[in-house]
């Protein structure tokens, strides 16, 4: 009996240990996906998409019996291979890739590593989020929507793809009552998920599609339905936020607080929205969730496709940025006519902390844009100390009581909750507090999430206090403090010095007796109106936190041959909708909009305005819509000046530098003129294959594995892929590029001038060229060494057309002596 009962104890340990060890893994394996199947199986007609505007007919028979096959396949290799129930297959990816994500332990990957047909076995790893005033900025409401029919057709019969964390159907952002109502778009086939509870469908004309993919996370363990929601409902915020930026309706006020902040807009108001959920609130997302999400949305039929994510991580099986299998995945859907915009990432300002690598996609880096909030703390000697602080101000010609949080404390035992924080009321001593200002301390609490502004605001006010100062003693390089809207007056005091005068104010006019208690509050002050912003004429600059280049080519950080990020856009301070649940930010729990930044914010800005392009130019490539938005775009701020980025200087405070293309790729969006760019920089499938094929060091049988194509195509060097930039990495002697531009426009006479820093030499040839609408030339720019500085020099090639337009890309090139 004994023996029974230590066997079946043994048993349930090894089955335990087992579930514990197995892991998500995606595999792929030969045979073409849908994309590119150019025929060969008995049975099986090609279905591969030729060129770069034509998308998948998933409709068509061809397709599906095809991808049906494809499944058929990764089904019979898992269950030749393993024992029914010994393995869960999550997905299977038949239409980008050729592949699948299974449930399997260590052993079995290794089993399925070695089996013939299957090209390659990777570990899943996890992504994060890279987390209304614009369009004024930047020119949409008279410059572009007019031409689109007005805001109420801007990016009319679009589809904008979001990957993202859900989204909030219930938000005015998204409702399709006060529009004209939006008819069927045939060309759109996602599915609509239903609501659990009402059981009506997520999606209302404005909302098009609404599918959620967690099969890898819930396998992993890592998903809990009650916190992040198994629907499209975003647990989060951050993937309402980003759909409103890009196509969010026109002319929503954003009020909070009982103040109105303005009114808010997508860039592309009309532009449908297709929701495909893969990140939740705790803990991020998979991969295999994510190329699951994009499979998906290309299937579909989206035009657009917006990821305001990255991963955590470098993959383990490949060293080279571009053939992670996200970026892999994503080559097949431009492949397919789909622009992607995707978050540069939030490392900067340090060089090499790009999360976006690949010349399919488009990189897309955060400007600060000329709303500053601004407010002041006036002590009773007269002193001003500035801060940030979106609040009224306490009531005019009075002045208050200043009583700092550690002074009235209910009892000495509460010291172990951080009292200064003042995220608990019941710790506070309210007969003290109650009329007077508080002052709180901005603790590592603040930095990590624990403490929040808005429950300082929530404890001042239980307290019945006029107001509260917090105030920042020490701050790390690289806190980023953002304004946050309270109810109440508030100010945050982030320069460390003038926190200091604060202090010193308060411990000379407070008197205590022995025992440091307080005999009496003698300190004075009065908190100024922060609720109007100030505009600043130095704007756009480069956000602090916006991830910087070299871009690089693989994960030893080897320098590519390729410029990024491709794109700068407001990415600091954007207001949007916010799920009322979202906890993404702790200080807007339960608010139906949000004042976030991040690169985030920026990409979907890029996303809606490919929308307003491709609305304008239905046949245009990804390659074209971005080619546009390059060429087009502005190295000067508002004041005329070059741009500027902010970086830090030897202490954690603020310094504004000159930008390099490094920070901001060909520059600001500047979405009027990309409608009309003159010449396009073009490129397709072949192009990008060309690009992979002549990087130095990547494995023609790596690239064969992801594309399903042999290098048989050779651009001579990466740097003659056609991109509307130029970067030269290794520049040793004289090196000629080649580019080739398409006349989009009528007739006109191109004048080709080119400058440079002064240790490398800048030529072009021809000087001029006339092209007709819709030929094609080509120009070569030749660099050649002058001096080595052990640095990058910038400059740019200008291209200026008879009819005005104005076609200018960066060059970037590191010069050395062999």
């Amino acid at each position: 009996m004994g023996f029974s009962v230590v066997v079946v104890v043994v048993l349930l340990l090894l089955s335990i240990l087992n579930v514990v060890k197995a892991e998500i893994y995606i595999v792929t394996v030969e045979g073409e996906p849908v994309i590119s199947y150019k025929g060969g199986i008995d049975g099986f007609e090609a279905t591969a998409v030729e060129e770069s505007d034509e998308k998948i007919d998933t409709t068509s028979e061809l397709v599906t019996s095809y991808s049906r096959h494809l499944e058929k396949k990764h089904d019979m290799l898992l269950a030749l291979l393993f024992d029914r129930g010994t393995y869960k297959k999550i997905y299977s990816y038949r239409h980008l890739i050729n592949g699948f994500a299974a449930h399997i332990s260590h052993e079995q990957a290794e089993i399925l590593r070695r089996a013939p047909g299957v090209k390659s076995v990777e570990r899943d790893w996890k992504v994060r989020r890279l987390t209304t005033h614009t369009p004024q900025f930047l020119g949409l409401p008279t410059g572009v929507w007019p031409t689109g029919g007005g805001f109420d057709r801007a990016g009319e019969d679009i589809v904008i793809g979001f990957i993202d964390s859900g989204i909030y159907p219930h938000h005015p952002s998204f409702s399709s009552h006060n529009s004209e109502p939006y008819g069927p778009l045939p060309k759109y086939r996602g599915k609509c998920e239903v609501d659990p509870n009402t059981k009506k469908k997520y999606c209302n004309g404005k909302i098009i599609g609404a599918q959620h993919f967690v099969e890898a996370a819930k396998a992993a363990g890592s998903f809990n339905p009650e916190l992040d929601f198994d629907s499209i409902l975003d647990g989060d915020g951050h993937g309402s936020h980003t759909a409103a930026i890009a196509a969010g309706n026109n002319g929503i006020p954003v009020r909070m607080h009982g103040f109105e902040f303005g009114r808010a807009s997508g860039m592309a108001p009309r532009a449908r929205i297709a929701v495909y959920k893969a990140l939740y609130r705790l803990f991020g997302g998979f991969v295999s969730d994510v190329v699951a999400a994009i499979e998906q949305a290309v299937h579909d039929g989206v035009d657009i496709l917006n990821l305001s994510v990255g991963p955590n991580s470098p993959p383990a099986t490949t060293k080279t940025t571009f053939l992670n299998p996200f970026d892999a995945t994503l080559l097949s859907a431009v492949k397919a006519g789909v622009f992607v915009a995707q978050a540069a990432g939030n490392g900067g300002p340090f060089p090499k902390t790009l999360l976006s690598y690949s010349p399919w996609i488009a990189s897309v880096a955060a400007a600060v844009d000329d709303r500053r909030y601004k407010n002041h703390l006036t002590l009773g000697n007269g002193k001003i100390l500035s801060g940030i602080g979106l609040s009224p101000s306490t009531h005019p010609n009075r002045t208050f009581t200043m009583v700092a949080a550690n002074d009235v404390l209910l009892d000495s035992s509460v010291t172990k909750y951080s009292p200064a924080d003042c995220q608990k009321p019941e710790a506070l001593n309210k007969n003290l507090v109650e009329g007077n200002i508080l002052l709180c301390g901005y603790s590592f609490n603040f930095v990590v999430g624990t403490a929040s502004i808005k429950k300082v605001a929530e404890t001042a006010k239980a307290l019945g206090a006029a107001g509260f100062v917090l105030a920042v003693e020490n701050a790390s390089p690289g806190t980023k403090f953002d304004p946050v809207p309270v109810r109440l007056p508030g100010i945050l005091i982030t320069d460390v010095s003038m926190s200091m005068e604060l202090v010193n104010y308060y411990n000379i006019t407070t008197s205590r007796d022995w025992t440091g208690r307080v005999k009496s509050f003698k300190s004075m002050g009065s908190i100024g109106n922060g609720l109007r912003p100030i505009l600043q004429k130095s704007a756009p600059q480069v956000a602090i936190f916006s991830a910087r280049g070299p871009n690089i080519k693989d994960y030893s950080f080897q320098d590519a041959d390729l410029l990024k990020p491709d794109i700068l856009a407001p990415g600091s301070l954007i207001w949007a909708a916010w799920a009322p649940n979202g906890t993404d930010e702790a200080n807007y729990c339960g608010e139906g909009f949000a004042m976030i930044s991040g690169t985030s914010m920026a990409a979907p800005h890029i996303a809606g305005i490919a929308a307003l392009i491709k609305q304008h130019h239905p046949h245009w490539s990804p390659a074209a819509i971005k080619s546009a938005l390059m060429t087009t775009s502005s190295t000067i701020d508002r004041a005329e000046r070059p741009l500027q980025a902010q970086q830090y200087s030897g202490s954690e405070t603020l310094k504004l530098v000159r930008a390099t293309p490094f920070d901001y790729g060909s520059g600001h969006v500047n979405p009027r003129a990309a409608l009309d760019p003159g010449l396009i920089f073009d490129a397709g499938y072949q192009d990008y294959l060309g690009f992979l094929c002549t990087t130095p060091g990547i494995d023609a049988h790596e690239i064969k594995n992801f594309t399903h194509s042999p290098c048989n195509y050779t651009i001579g060097h990466p740097s003659n892929f056609n991109s509307p930039s130029i970067a030269v990495s290794h520049l040793v002697g004289t090196q000629t590029v080649t580019r080739t531009v398409t006349n989009v426009a009528e007739e006109e006479t191109y004048v080709v001038t080119a400058r440079m820093a002064p240790e490398i030499a800048i030529e072009t040839n021809p000087p001029a060229m006339t092209l007709r609408r819709g030929a094609s030339r080509k120009f070569t720019v030749t660099l050649t060494v002058r001096s080595v500085s052990g640095a990058y020099s910038f400059g740019e090639v200008l291209l200026k057309g008879s009819r005005g337009h104005k076609v200018r890309i960066p060059v970037v090139a590191m010069g050395y002596d062999r």
